[in-house]
């Protein structure tokens, strides 16, 4: 089998078969080798070379370089999950090379994590506030769901006609008390509140 020459240029002066290696025309990975025939004056086909690849790495991954002067290893950290260290949120790696700039392999613990140039740490007195915040609203919508109840019983407007009977005065009793006690409730231990029962009426 003839083997082809080839010139400066990478033009085939001699006619005949030469191995090729093939790369991928986006990342540069390379794909495969196998054996073309090139007639005179042809060069090779797109995005291949005739040097031959080094051998594979653990985690890495053989790449033509952008200049296709010569093979070069990248990191191959794709389908990995990274985080941003501005904000915490994640990203899945598509591309070859090293990890995104501005991002860590480390998960957040809370919404409330910052970086801290080594480690994630929490922002206590952020978490605090959104606690309480989070347990103000909810104290809001159990008075509002209590208020509404009491309303929907018409309890306020029979009582001040004088049309509540003792069994509905008893309830109308235990629904203010219930929120009494929402209203007594302290907000500013939020991780540790015990929330009064709803009336079971």
């Amino acid at each position: 089998m003839t083997k082809a020459k080839l010139n400066e240029k990478m033009i085939a002066s001699q006619a005949g078969y030469i191995t090729v290696h093939n790369y991928d025309e986006t990342t540069r990975e390379h794909l495969s080798s196998c054996v073309e025939y090139l007639a005179v004056g042809v060069g090779l086909p797109a995005s291949s070379c005739v040097d031959s690849p080094a051998e594979k790495l653990d985690g890495m991954v053989l790449c033509r370089k952008s200049d296709d002067s010569a093979w070069e290893y990248l990191p191959d950290y794709r389908g990995q999950t990274v985080y941003s260290i501005e904000t915490g949120e994640p990203q899945e790696i598509i591309h070859l090379g090293g990890y995104p700039i501005g991002t860590t392999t480390s998960a957040p613990a809370t919404r409330f994590d910052v970086w801290n140039g080594s480690e994630w740490i929490t922002d206590s007195a952020a978490l605090k506030t959104a606690a309480v915040k989070e347990a103000e609203q909810t104290k809001a919508s159990l008075r509002s769901y209590a208020n509404a109840f009491i309303n929907e019983q018409q309890w306020p407007s029979r009582l001040a006609l004088g049309c509540l009977n003792e069994s509905e005065k008893i309830k109308f009793i235990i629904w203010l008390d219930y929120i009494d006690s929402l209203n007594s409730v302290d907000l500013s231990n939020s991780s540790h509140i015990t929330w009064p029962e709803i009336p079971d009426l």
